[in-house]
Formats: structure tokens, sequence, C-alpha cells
């Protein structure tokens, strides 16, 4: 219960969450992961953010994900190396390969599995979109 006001406090005005399923040593994920990274930082630029970032790793060591986030990471949260709700995540959104960035509703309804689409074919806007269907 502590856990879920510190998610709400931390995520503050934030009418959705995108889940971004990752790994620095996943090849298409250090591909995505600049154009997720300048897309949300264009999105901040121009309002306060409708949807937040949420960094759910697959690397395999906390130095391997600390450098990951350090060198391509745009300023989103991320969950603690090693956590056991990594996996949970994974198991209820059925997450099998990433890069995967999974849209939620703050109450964790889906508004889309497919956000790395989104995000390649409409940038910055993506957010937008998202954010109007929370």
């Amino acid at each position: 219960m502590e856990a879920e006001h510190a998610a709400d406090k931390a995520l503050g005005d934030a009418k959705a969450v995108a889940l971004y399923f990752s790994a620095h040593w996943c090849p298409p994920c250090r591909m995505f992961t600049p154009v997720l990274a300048e897309a949300y930082k264009e999105m901040k630029e121009e309002c306060a953010a409708p949807v937040e970032v949420v960094f759910v790793s697959s690397d395999r060591s906390n130095a391997d994900m600390l450098k990951y986030m350090e060198e391509s990471h745009g300023a989103w949260y991320a969950l603690k190396y090693g956590d056991k709700f990594q996996q949970d995540l994974k198991t209820k959104y059925g997450v099998s390969s990433i890069p995967t960035l999974i849209v939620i509703k703050r109450d964790g309804t889906v508004i889309t599995a497919n956000g790395r689409n989104d995000i390649q074919a409409e940038g910055p806007r993506a957010f937008v979109k998202w954010a109007g269907a929370a």
C-alpha cells in the first residue's frame, strides 16, 4: 500500500504510464531508446508530462542497467534492478520480447501494447494521443 502511494506521488499529474521493457545488451533496444528519449524530451518541453515513462530492465546486472540509463535514457523513472515487480509486470502484460513499450492508464488498463510503433510513427504526438485515451 505504501508503494502505491509513493508511485502516485512520483507520477504527479501524469494521466498514463508507458512501461518500457528494455536492456542494454539488446541491439534493437539500443536503437529505439534514443528515439523514445528524444520524443519524451520534446513532449516535456511542450507541456507538463501527460505520460510518464517507467523503465523495466532486463539487463544482466545493476551496473549494466545504470550504464544504460546514464548513456541513453530520458529523465524517466526506473524500477529497482532485480525487483520482483519487474517479472510481475512482464507476466501481467504478456511481455515476451524487448524492446516493448506498453502504455497503461493509472489503474493498469492497457491503452496500447504497441507504444514502440506509435513513437516511431508519431514521435512526441504519441504521448498526447495516449494521454487523451487515459
